[in-house]
């Protein structure tokens, strides 16, 4: 069975699961708050900036794959 990242890294549930997963990580080596809170916001900002990249890639294929059709 194939992977399709692109839908993966496009997908909010995949950040959320990262980030509370990252963040469980750290309260178990005893990371203090602040440094939680911040790793979180970083994996969420990341999760972010990919999925609207992705999401406008596959906007932009698609137009582009409509507009050669029409031709």
């Amino acid at each position: 069975m194939k992977i399709n990242w692109a839908q993966k890294l496009s997908s909010r549930k995949f950040w959320a699961a990262a980030a509370g997963f990252v963040s469980a990580l750290l309260v178990a080596f005893r990371a203090d708050e602040g440094t939680i809170s911040q790793v979180s916001a970083i994996i969420t900002a990341g999760g972010v900036l990919i999925a609207y990249i992705l999401g406008e890639s596959m906007v932009d294929s698609n137009r582009s794959d409509n507009q050669n059709d029409e031709k």
